[in-house]
């Protein structure tokens, strides 16, 4: 049996780690093994090599085939996210064989694959090549030390998507990953110290395993509100930390999302942006429910940040108090308790002029824009007036303006 035909079996027949055949690249290759007539071998190897490529991988067969083991959700990976060090017996030779398995297959060259192939002189159609490089760091070495480390990671990293990816988005009814989310890091962020760190202290309590309150982010548009959250994704992430958006349109999924990261080991925070409700809705009761008093309340691993606009969340007007209803009092009350019931809550208001100008100035500092002083501000300011207000987001709107009309050489407006 050549080795071609002997990689496909053991593909074939891997069990615990059967997942990765369902990743892109495993897949292609589990497909090319598998062809027996010289059309099917030649298309096969082409979408092999093409996904290759476009994983940027060309180099390091053994690297891509080795890290989707890192990535995949199955039995074992899941109990040592969850702190597990305790495995049945069958279950550990069930891995060491599927890993013994993904490593032999990702060690296969471009020669093993010709050697017996169904292509009458595969050499003479001058087939692209791969390289094999190196596994991944966790499966070097002995394969009784690779099942340690490999525990060892899940249990700092978690599993599946949540180890590959920081950022979801509930969507579908599915927890979807953002493969590209926002870079801003909490040194990106200038003014606001003391409201940030509010957040930031609240969201490192959360982390090392304290009490932490769910919170509230509230002011003025374009004060960094949501890019305080985001930063904060991108500092802690390291240490478990991972965000799931939830449309507020999308509350009363709430007790399907908790049901699938209830038993994960890492942090999350259920992030809902731009929150508010011009009268009292459905979702509005959703929220109240999950964020105080609900049957599906939040699980022990997450905390919900919101943002918005309002501090009281529902918007009310002079009409809304008046009418012949009897407990009047009460009806105010109700529409308050929403933003009661969020633990911390942290004011972002619009900066005065002085402030946004030291926003700048640091701004540019952090940039290393070379353009004095008082030209810099004057045209801050300018800025500022013909957009109608000072604001965080306007003053890094300006600075990206004056960086490129300064590199371009070109003079401030």
């Amino acid at each position: 049996m050549n080795k071609r035909k002997e990689a496909a079996l053991k593909m074939a027949s891997l069990s615990v780690y059967r997942g990765i055949l369902k990743r892109t690249v495993p897949g292609a290759l589990y497909q090319l093994l598998q062809a027996e007539k010289e059309e099917d071998f030649l298309q096969a190897w082409g979408r092999f090599f093409a996904v290759l490529c476009e994983r940027g991988y060309s180099e390091d067969l053994a690297g891509c085939i080795t890290g989707t083991a890192l990535y995949d959700e199955n039995a074992f990976s899941v109990a040592a996210a969850a702190g597990e060090t305790e495995f049945a017996a069958p279950l550990l030779e069930a891995v060491k064989r599927d890993l013994q398995v993904i490593l032999e297959v990702s060690r296969l060259t471009p020669g093993d694959l010709l050697e017996g192939c169904p292509v009458e002189d595969p050499y003479a159609l001058a087939l692209p090549f791969w390289g094999t490089g190196q596994p991944v760091s966790a499966l070097e070495g002995e394969i009784s030390h690779c099942i340690r480390r490999m525990a060892a990671y899940y249990k700092d990293n978690g599993c599946g998507m949540y180890a590959r990816y920081r950022a979801f988005i509930w969507r579908d009814s599915a927890i979807q990953p953002v493969a590209f989310p926002d870079k801003t890091r909490l040194k990106d962020l200038k003014g606001y110290e003391l409201p940030r760190e509010l957040a930031v202290n609240n969201t490192l309590a959360f982390l090392q395993g304290y009490p932490a309150n769910n919170c509230l982010l509230y002011g003025d548009r374009g004060t960094g509100k949501s890019s305080t959250v985001k930063a904060m994704l991108n500092e802690f992430y390291p240490q478990g930390l991972r965000v799931i958006e939830m449309p507020k349109e999308s509350l009363m999924d709430f007790p399907k999302l908790v049901d699938q990261i209830a038993a994960l080991p890492m942090r999350f925070i259920i992030f809902i942006d731009d929150l508010s409700f011009s009268k009292e809705t459905d979702t509005y009761a959703a929220l109240k429910a999950v964020l105080e008093g609900g049957l599906a309340a939040r699980p022990e691993n997450a905390l919900i940040y919101a943002t918005s606009n309002r501090r009281h969340l529902i918007r009310e007007t002079f009409s809304d108090r008046e009418g012949d209803e009897l407990h009047r009092g009460d009806t105010i009350q109700e529409t308050l308790s929403l933003a009661d019931r969020f633990g911390l809550s942290i004011n972002f208001s619009l900066p005065d002029k002085t402030h946004y100008l030291e926003i700048v100035r640091q701004l540019a500092a952090l940039r290393g824009i070379g353009i004095q002083e008082k030209e810099l501000e004057a045209a801050a300011e300018r800025w500022a007036v013909a957009r109608g207000g000072r604001s965080p987001r306007c003053a890094r709107q300006f600075i990206d303006d004056a960086e490129a009309r300064w590199k371009r050489g070109m003079p401030l407006e």
